[in-house]
């Protein structure tokens, strides 16, 4: 119950995005979003200005989520969406490969503009990767959130407790003016999970059992492996 009306949520904040900026092109499957997403962390991690706290932040990591491109727009009523993938590091140091997952926030309030960010969350904690894999994931909310600045995608709601659960750093493009979001969603995307490995493949089997496999995902694996 709790998954269908975070996924109607979804739906409903999506449709509040601008025509032109929710008709934009995005990665249209698996294989273009692991794609994109290497291109997010390979920008993200060799940062010129934030690369070194970045690859600090890497060693202790639990997991990661990325999301390369995040749509946001509104006209006071405002929302944000996009596709990313969900990677958990194992004890011997081993990155899993990507389970996909929907994300998407809605917020309210004096705005206007649209926005094309990306997105990469540093997951610090086991109570940070159990609230995404439960289906329990509100940034902001029972989760401590800390931002790092680069570009304009940083949202002022968040704590700077480096301490955090989870450290969120956005590049952005474009401009947005607004409220700022005052909690966000995260839910499995089961129909690209299945089409990218097998038929039944669910998040728990792919980043945590291990029991599903993709070597296109290697890469980003391999560069994740590094930090």
């Amino acid at each position: 119950m709790q998954s269908r009306f975070k996924a109607a949520f979804l739906i409903i904040m999506m449709a509040t995005l601008p025509l032109g900026l929710a008709a934009a092109e995005g990665p249209k499957s698996g294989e273009q979003l692991v794609g994109k997403a290497f291109i997010t962390v390979d920008q993200m991690l060799n940062h010129p200005k934030y690369g070194d706290a970045i690859r600090a932040r890497m060693k202790d990591a639990k997991a990661v989520f990325v999301a390369p491109q995040i749509l946001k727009g509104g006209f006071f009523l405002g929302g944000e969406g996009g596709k990313g993938m969900l990677l958990a590091r194992a004890e011997n140091g081993e990155w899993s490969y990507p389970a996909f997952y929907y994300f998407g926030a809605a917020s309210f309030g004096l705005q206007f503009g649209a926005q094309t960010s990306e997105l990469f969350m540093i997951i610090q904690t086991g109570k940070g990767l159990t609230a995404i894999m439960e289906n329990n994931f509100k940034l902001g909310g029972d989760l401590s959130a800390a931002i790092g600045l680069i570009g304009e995608g940083v949202e002022t709601s968040t704590t700077t407790n480096m301490k955090a659960d989870i450290i969120v750093y956005s590049i952005a493009k474009g401009a947005f003016i607004g409220a700022s979001i005052e909690g966000a969603v995260i839910v499995p995307d089961e129909g690209l999970n299945t089409s990218y490995y097998a038929e039944g493949a669910t998040s728990k089997g792919i980043v945590l059992d291990g029991k599903y496999q993709n070597q296109q995902a290697d890469e980003l694996r391999t560069v994740l492996t590094k930090f």
